[in-house]
């Protein structure tokens, strides 16, 4: 399994009755709740924290286990957990927007807006730093939807050659000044290598499954195909990214 993590830069995990158990008692916390922060014609709704976990991942005191959560935990220690992210994705995913230009619009339909976490668009002209430095990305799916309904996206062995460009653009530069040092040329240029040596991996899962990334994994939400197969809550995925404590960790390779 760590030999796989090492070269992927994610695994994916089959059903397990604690996930199977999890799953089901974040959904349940989550009835009756309004989605709040809608995108791209209303088919997107970020939920950032939205999930009442506590700071172990437990909801409604059902404990956050399996092999996923223990994976994610011995790669880094037993960081805190924040309050998931649950990402609700609906049919006709993406659709354009008034917030994304042309462009953007562009490469998040034909490159599922493939993207590292953590790093942020800065100031006017969206210069790319490292102001989240997230230590693994699991997620959990909390509905059971069809390969179509927009899976999450990633690019085989991607951390490898993301990792270095970063190691690269920040060896060299103090502690303090990592969070505030644009990284965009770096980024974009590395992205590109990916997409020309990388195989693009759906990873479709249904609740009761998991998915673990690696932090410099290119990753992203392919678009949702006619006819696929979700509930009418759509595709729910709960997300945790707990932090490391320096942006130095975070881009050693």
């Amino acid at each position: 399994m760590v030999g796989d993590f090492t070269r992927q830069g994610w695994l994916r995990f089959g059903p397990e009755a604690a996930v199977a158990g999890w799953a089901a008692a974040a959904l349940a916390s989550l009835k009756g709740r309004p989605l709040t922060d809608l995108r791209l014609g209303g088919t997107w709704d970020v939920g950032l924290e939205a999930l009442p976990n506590d700071a172990a991942g437990a909801v409604s005191g059902v404990p956050l286990a399996g092999r996923a959560a223990e994976a994610a935990r011995a790669l880094a220690g037993n960081l805190p957990l924040h309050r998931a992210q649950v990402s609700t994705v609906l049919p006709g995913y993406p659709q354009p927007s008034p917030d994304e230009s042309a462009a953007a619009f562009a490469y998040r339909r034909d490159r599922d807006s493939a993207h590292v976490d953590g790093i942020l668009p800065i100031g006017s002209e969206k210069r790319r730093m490292v102001r989240e430095p997230h230590a693994w990305i699991l997620g959990l799916p909390l509905t059971n939807c069809g390969p179509g309904a927009s899976p999450l996206v990633v690019w085989d062995g991607s951390h490898r050659i993301m990792g270095r460009a970063f190691a690269a653009a920040l060896g060299g530069v103090a502690e303090e000044d990592r969070p505030f040092t644009d990284i965009t040329d770096a980024y974009q240029a590395a992205r590109r290598e990916v997409f020309a040596s990388c195989a693009r991996i759906e990873l479709h899962n249904r609740a009761g499954e998991a998915v673990l990334l690696h932090r410099h994994a290119l990753h992203g939400i392919g678009p949702w195909q006619d006819g696929a197969e979700a509930p009418p809550e759509g595709r729910i995925v709960a997300y945790f990214r707990p932090l490391l404590p320096t942006v130095g960790v975070w881009a050693a390779t």
